[in-house]
C-alpha cells in the first residue's frame, strides 16, 4: 500500500518509509521557503541541514500528532520555523566567536609577541637610564624622545635657550652611551 493525501499521517505514524517520501515530495517546497526565508544570510548548507533536521524531526514525532492534513501542514510550518530560528542563532553565536578570536590568534604570534616585550624592555631600560639623570636633563630627555618636542619648544617651555638645550642633550647622551645596551639609540 502506498501513502496518499489521505493516509500518509497514519502511515507515517506507523514509521512507513514511504509516508516519510510522501511528505518530503509533497510538502519539500513549504519547508524549504520558510527555512530560506529565516536563513537567507547564511549559507546554503546551513538551509539544507535545517531542512533534513525539519524532515528527521517529523520521522522522529509523528507519533504525538494528532489532526488532518491541514493540522499537518501547520505542525510542519511550525517545526520548520523553530528549526530555522535554532539554526540562525547557531550560526550567529558562531560568527560572533569568530570574530572575537580573529584579535587574538593574530596577536598571538611568536614574533609579534617577542618584539612587543623586546620594544617595552628597551623602553623599561632608557627610562631607568634617563632616571640617573639630574631634573632638568631628565625633563628635556623626555620632552625630546618621548614627547617629541623640537628642542625650541623644549627651550622655551623651560625658559633655556636653544644652545643650553643642544648641550645638554649632547651631553646626556654621552653618559647614556657608558650604558653599553644604549648605545646608538639617540642618534
Amino acid at each position: 500500500m502506498k501513502s496518499s493525501p489521505t493516509n500518509f499521517i497514519k502511515r507515517l505514524k506507523k514509521q512507513k518509509e514511504d509516508a516519510l517520501e510522501f511528505i518530503i515530495d509533497v510538502y519539500m517546497p513549504f519547508v524549504k521557503t520558510i527555512a530560506t526565508k529565516i536563513l537567507i544570510s547564511t549559507r546554503r548548507q546551513d538551509i539544507d541541514e535545517c531542512i533534513n533536521d525539519v524532515f528527521l524531526t517529523v520521522w522522529q514525532n509523528a507519533s504525538q500528532f494528532d489532526g488532518d492534513a491541514e493540522d499537518f501542514r501547520k505542525w510542519i510550518g511550525m517545526i520548520t520555523k523553530y528549526k530555522a530560528i535554532d539554526r540562525y542563532r547557531k550560526v550567529q553565536k558562531q560568527l560572533s566567536q569568530e570574530q572575537s578570536d580573529a584579535p587574538l590568534k593574530q596577536e598571538a604570534s611568536p614574533l609579534q609577541t617577542d618584539r612587543t616585550v623586546l620594544k617595552k624592555e628597551e623602553k623599561n631600560e632608557l627610562l631607568l637610564a634617563i632616571s640617573q639623570l639630574d631634573q632638568l636633563d631628565r625633563d628635556i630627555f623626555m620632552m625630546k624622545y618621548f614627547m617629541e618636542l623640537p628642542n625650541t619648544e623644549i627651550a622655551e617651555e623651560l625658559g633655556l635657550t636653544k644652545a643650553a638645550v643642544d648641550n645638554r642633550l649632547y651631553r646626556g647622551k654621552k653618559v647614556l652611551a657608558t650604558n653599553t645596551t644604549l648605545k646608538g639609540r639617540f642618534v
